[in-house]
């Protein structure tokens, strides 16, 4: 009975059963083929055209320019113009205008003349949205470091914040992992203030003369916060510089001890690439010599950042994904049964049960002392920093193989993730409590990432993970993270995605978390999760949706191209609702299926994760490999057993 629906409800779209797993065969070798030696995975992570112009910049200031490397790097930033003459946050964005002024400063810097009708085009963007002058403070430290502008530019940051105690309102252990990465080392250069061995000028990019710019610093926040620091900020001009000098020999001793503790090897402070750059710029600017194995090393992880792809592009990536990438193709081999592709993912998952972290208690453990090490980090080594999210992806992959010999490392990462549980029943990516919102209005943190508060997305994971192991509705720990998740529901049906685009991806996530802890298809959460879903699906069948949805009075999800990670997410979101049979989830198996390529994967060209929402989006070459593999063999496994959608499992 149940294969005569199958084969209606294929034929009705356009689908046969064999079609089916013709596309199942053809991802799954996809796949395969990507696989490393070793058992692991890892695909291009591509940001927009910010970190190849900072690395440009970067070998300019250390005058240690690769001019090969820079030509295809150069390469790439001409390639991602839009054509507003801008460079976008993300694919077919709009002007981000600090983006914008490094990729002209950076193709300069190449040798591309001012004059070049992309750089004229350029240049007139810029002006045309206030000029360099109206750039974030990141980019404007680095002006600062060109000698572009003067520090006056820039917000003070003295590094005695390195002595606060921790009752301070600002201390290192009340920001997110990634600010402190990146700011430690940068307290370092504020305070030396030292200067570009080669300077790249661009008076050309600012709307008036550098020396009459006075409000260097505009902002639209009028909160009773942000004016606090912004007096502060005029307090700390006047007295920064009668600070003693032993008081910044001992303030810099420190963040030059707490960096060089977490360097992390090749793989660099922080395993991300702001982070690295600012220990390498730090280690120079304090003299170090060139042999010293501490900046020989942070050197070294920033150029392992550096990749190319099969259509010959060259990408200065943000960080690496391996353990992300290789537990999500495990799942998705897992899903779709075939005895290599099972095999296959058991080699992975050896790979990934070597990464679990054992032995080192990181950053995380200022609010648990007393709890043990037992997750993974995101990239091959990063210790002080392990991420829930991976951690609970994983554990699932690790438990759905049905291998006895992973048990130890899943009863390790249970341990963790549930001592990591943030008071309001929700889990951050690598903190506790991280809810320090007034920080976010201090005029250093006009990107508003300084925190790493809980999110739906990472919530749902951790609970799809206890309820996979066996946890029930019940069960404290799950108990509250349920009500977490319901009190983030938005009006209309949707999850906000944190860490991917956006609204579809948050309700795919929370989905499949209520799903696994037996939460019922008919639950009013659930119909109107369903609905939003059910509303945004393009007429070509699939889902899509841009980064312009994290701006506020944006309709959430609004309809853009069509993806293939997008869709398979949106259809997964669906069958854990129990839409299984929903014509819309035939529809999106059918454009999955419809626009796979000869070779087996698919081609997408938006950025559907993000960095930071409204200041950095990512590309994730991995996603558009596995997740359509996953959803469509989760659906022919479904339509063949007539069984309820399980979150994560088999």
């Amino acid at each position: 009975m149940m294969r005569a629906r199958l084969s209606e409800q294929f034929n009705s779209e356009g689908l046969t059963a064999s079609k089916l797993e013709a596309s199942i065969s053809k991802g799954v070798r996809a796949l395969l083929d990507q696989q490393r030696d070793d058992g692991h995975w890892v695909f291009v992570l591509e940001a927009d055209a910010t970190i190849p112009a900072e690395y440009i910049l970067l070998k300019y200031f250390l005058d240690e320019v690769d001019l090969e490397k820079q030509e295809k790097l150069a390469g790439y930033i001409r390639e991602t113009q839009a054509d507003h003459g801008g460079w976008p946050l993300w694919h077919n964005g709009p002007l981000d205008i600090s983006a914008t002024v490094k990729a002209y400063w950076a193709l300069k810097a190449a040798g591309d003349s001012i004059d070049a009708p992309h750089m004229v085009r350029a240049r007139k963007a810029i002006l045309a949205h206030g000029g360099a002058e109206r750039t974030n403070v990141f980019t404007r430290i680095m002006l600062a470091l060109f000698e572009q502008v003067p520090w006056r530019a820039v917000p003070v940051m003295p590094v005695e914040i390195m002595i606060l105690p921790r009752w301070f309102p600002f201390h290192l252990e009340k920001i997110s992992y990634w600010s402190r990465t990146v700011i430690v080392p940068l307290l370092v250069l504020m305070a030396v203030k030292p200067k570009s061995k080669i300077r790249i000028d661009i008076p050309e990019l600012f709307s008036e003369p550098v020396h009459e710019v006075r409000n260097w610093h505009p902002s639209n926040d009028r909160s009773g916060w942000a004016t606090f620091f912004r007096g502060l900020d005029k307090v700390l001009r006047v007295g920064e510089p009668l600070i003693p000098k032993s008081t910044r020999k001992r303030a810099t001793d420190l963040a030059v001890a707490w960096v060089t503790e977490r360097l992390n090897g090749e793989d660099g402070l922080g395993a991300i690439y702001p982070a690295m750059a600012n220990s390498v710029m730090m280690y120079e600017c304090l003299g170090f010599p060139k042999d010293d194995p501490n900046l020989v090393v942070a050197k070294l992880s920033i150029e392992k950042l550096l990749a190319g792809d099969k259509e010959g592009r060259f990408y200065a990536q943000p960080c690496v994904s391996p353990v992300w990438d290789t537990g999500l193709a495990c799942h998705a081999l897992l899903e779709s049964g075939e005895p290599e592709a099972i095999e296959k993912a058991k080699h992975g998952l050896e790979w990934l049960r070597g990464k679990q972290i054992l032995d080192v208690k990181g950053d995380w453990v200022a609010r648990r002392p007393d709890l043990r090490p037992g997750g993974w980090a995101f990239q091959y080594e990063n210790a002080h920093y392990p991420d829930l999210d991976d951690t609970a992806v994983v554990a699932m992959a690790l438990d759905r193989s049905q291998d006895g010999q992973f048990t130890p490392a899943i009863e390790r990462a249970t341990e963790w993730v549930e001592g990591m549980q943030s008071s309001n029943g929700g889990w951050a990516a690598f903190e506790v409590d991280n809810e320090h919102y007034y920080l976010n209005h201090i005029p250093f943190a006009d990107h508003g990432a300084l925190l790493d508060p809980p999110t739906v997305d990472v919530t749902a994971r951790c609970v799809g993970m206890l309820a996979q192991l066996g946890r029930t509705k019940d069960d404290p720990a799950v108990a509250r993270a349920l009500d977490y998740l319901r009190r983030e529901q938005e009006p209309n049906g949707s999850w906000y995605g944190r860490w991917g685009t956006n609204y579809i991806y948050g309700t795919w996530s929370a989905l499949c978390a209520l799903n696994a802890v037996g939460v019922e298809a008919s639950a009013p959460e659930m119909r109107k999760a369903v609905a939003f879903l059910l509303g945004c699906q393009g007429e070509d069948g699939g889902w899509g949706e841009g980064g312009e949805s994290y701006y506020a009075g944006v309709e959430k999800s609004p309809k853009v191209v069509s993806t293939a990670s997008q869709t398979a997410w949106a259809v997964l979101g669906l069958m854990a609702a129990g839409e299984v049979e929903n014509p819309a989830v035939a529809r999106g198996v059918e454009f999955l299926a419809r626009t796979q390529t000869a070779e087996g994967s698919w081609e997408e060209d938006s950025y559907t994760a993000v960095g930071f929402p409204r200041v950095f989006y990512l590309r994730y070459h991995g996603y558009r490999q596995f997740f359509p593999v996953w959803a469509v063999s989760r659906y022919r496994n479904l339509m063949r057993s007539n069984t309820k959608a399980v979150a994560w499992g088999m």
